[in-house]
Parts: structure tokens; sequence; C-alpha cells
């Protein structure tokens, strides 16, 4: 009897691992959600919780729970927080961050035990190429790559006199190599300033006194709100043509209102896109949370469908890692954008718009798409990187 016990037991611990669909699925949501760019990591949280609203609850068929958690925009916060996601919570997956200084440091404290970092916003080049990871996937972009769509448009528009201004953190450097990657020639001037400045009355002084052509910009959240109220107040705007990304999207909008009105940006989605899943998600959104939806979310929306899919595919089982890559990699969700497929590093493949800021006629601020600049487009640093 004991022998024959003991058989059993032993050969129960050699079964693979299925979970139950009554197990819950845990999901780690990491976030800037306070100081000024708190309204980034809102429309990511928001969006995240609002496909699975909208997918009952459950992704891939288990009931997920959420636990959210304020990184601060503080690496050294992000990291303590991540870590009691997965030690505590027990995270299945982390989704975030926002900002990609944030995540450089924490892709190790994720990624080092087998959880599945997803970022619905920050993609550095520093995990684009050689230093690629395979339990990191993306469902927004190589940072680069929204800032090529206007250094390609400034290009094609014949500009030759253009000023970048940035942050001096990673995100910013990519924004500003992305810009003149396309851009093909050299920028009269590139200002970088700290992450969070909101005073750009010396900036502005330098870039009248230039009598650039156009400015590039890339100033996200709070930053830009403050950067595109004074730089319309000094009388630039009419005569200088204002190229951006992330600085007047559907996070900053509704702070910038009318100061911002036809100001450009680079973009792999609008809330215009003639498409009926996009069509449902903005007004679900604008439902749910009373304001017009921006990449932030609609990229949350989909890691969350990303998740689902995976986790439908392993039937559950999320103990196998290499099963669980190979189905995250088949991307088999229906984009919000569209197109949508995984580049060997596990960032997309995609198609990118010029947009320009409109004012609806119920009197709410959003970007519309003008034409496609890149279709199918995948980042240069692809070809570094080894996963297959």
């Amino acid at each position: 009897m004991k022998i024959g016990r003991l058989f059993t037991i032993a050969a129960a611990l050699l079964l693979p691992y299925t979970a139950s669909a009554e197990e819950k699925l845990k999901i780690g949501i990491i976030a800037t959600l306070s100081g000024p760019p708190a309204v980034l990591g809102q429309q990511l949280r928001n969006g995240f919780m609002l496909a699975v609203k909208t997918l009952g609850g459950k992704l891939g068929g288990r009931e997920a729970e959420v636990v959210v958690a304020d990184d601060e925009l503080k690496p050294d916060v992000a990291i303590t927080k991540v870590k009691a996601l997965i030690d505590r919570d027990k995270a299945d997956f982390v989704v975030g961050p926002v900002f990609s200084n944030v995540l450089q440091a924490i892709i190790r404290p994720v990624t080092e035990n087998g959880t599945i970092l997803i970022s619905p916003n920050a993609g550095p080049s520093s995990f684009a190429g050689k230093d690629c990871n395979p339990n990191f996937f993306v469902t927004s972009y190589q940072n680069d790559q929204v800032h090529e769509v206007l250094g390609q448009h400034a290009k094609e528009s014949g500009f030759n006199k253009v000023i970048v201004i940035v942050p001096n953190y990673q995100a910013g450097k990519d924004a500003a190599a992305g810009f003149k990657r396309k851009f093909g020639g050299e920028p009269l001037d590139e200002i970088y300033v700290p992450l969070g400045q909101l005073d750009y009355s010396a900036e502005l002084s330098k870039i009248a006194a230039a009598k650039p052509q156009a400015v590039f910009v890339f100033l996200p959240g709070g930053m830009g709100v403050n950067f595109v109220k004074q730089f319309r107040q000094a009388g630039l705007a009419d005569a200088i043509t204002f190229l951006s990304a992330f600085t007047v999207d559907e996070s900053t909008l509704p702070a910038q209102q009318d100061a911002a009105l036809g100001m450009f940006g680079g973009a792999n989605w609008a809330p215009n896109l003639d498409l009926p899943q996009s069509k449902a998600f903005v007004e679900a959104y604008e439902k749910e949370y009373g304001a017009v939806p921006g990449s932030y979310a609609f990229q949350a929306y989909d890691a969350a469908l990303l998740i689902d899919s995976a986790v439908r595919e392993v039937g559950g089982n999320l103990a196998g890692k290499e099963a669980l890559r190979a189905a995250l990699q088949k991307a088999s969700f229906n984009s919000l954008r569209g197109g949508f497929k995984f580049n060997n590093n596990h960032y997309p493949i995609q198609d990118f718009y010029l947009v320009k800021v409109a004012k609806r006629p119920d009197g709410k601020f959003q970007t519309e798409t003008v034409k496609r600049v890149f279709e199918r487009y995948g980042d240069p640093y692809a070809k570094d990187c080894p996963l297959k």
C-alpha cells in the first residue's frame, strides 16, 4: 500500500502543471501615477483595465487579478515595487512602465527569474539590438521610430533649419537620434533639458533668436503642456512649424487645448483611425473615463489582448516558458492599430503616421491622421538581436 501510494505521488509530481480556469491570472502594472507625468500612467492603467473589463474580467480564459504600482518616476522606487509585484503578489506578467529610464532599472529584476515583462510604452534602443531579451515584449514601438516620422516629414518638406529639444535621458537621446536619422542633415542646435523641467523661457529665447523653419520637440506629459503653452505665448507658433512626438497628444491636449491646434506629431495610431476595433475602443474609453484615449491607453489595451491570446494559446499553462514566449511571439490578436506583428527582437513591425491636432465638433481635442509615412516598418536595431 505504501509503495503504491508513493509511486502514485511520484508519478503525479512528474506530470506537467496546468492551471485551472478557477486559478487567477495575476498581472502587475508598474506606471508613473504621481507628479506632472501622472496622466500618462493613468492612460496606461485605464487602457489595460478597459481591455480586462471588455474581456469579461478574464485573460486567456482565466480570471484576471490586476495589481497596480506607482513607480513615481524614480528608478530605485520602481525596482522595489516590481520586486513586490513578483515576490509578494506572485505576478505572472508585469506590464509597464511609461518611461525608458524606469524600464532600464526594472528589466533585469523582472525578467531574470523568467517573468514576462510587456512594455506598452517605453521602447528604448538598448534592448532592441544585441541586448534584446527573450522575456521582454513591446506593444508600442522602438523609441526612435515615432521620431523618425517627423524627421522624414521635415526632409520631405524641405526644411534645413531645425532645432531639436528633448529631455536628457535615454528616450530623449533616442528621440534625437531617430529624428536625425531620417532628417538626413544636422540640426541648427540640439537642446537637452532635465527630465521634468517646466520653465522654458531660456530655451524659447534661444529658439526665437535662431529663427528656425521648424522645431522638433519630445517633451512628454507636464513638460509638453508647459512648453506648448509657452511656445504659443511667445508668438512662435505662427512662424515656426511645430513637429513633435508625445508633446501634443491625447494625454496633454486636455490641458493645452487651443494652444496646440495645428501642431504635428508622429504616431502609430490616432483616435480617428478608420478601423472597427479602434472605433469601438475609443467609444468605450470615452464612455468609461470621459476622456479621449491616446497611445498610452491603446498600447496598454493591446498588451492585455496580447496576454489574452498567449494564455489562451498555451491552455492557461504558464509553466512552459518556451511555449509561452512562442505564443506571445505569434501575436494572435486583433490590434487596435490594424497590422501588427513582432520582429525577432520582440518589438512591433507596424505602420506610422503623421498626425495633426484638431478640435472635434463636441469641443474635445484629438490628434488625427494626415498621412501614412512608414508602412510595415521594423526598427533598425533588430538586425543585431540574436533572437530568432
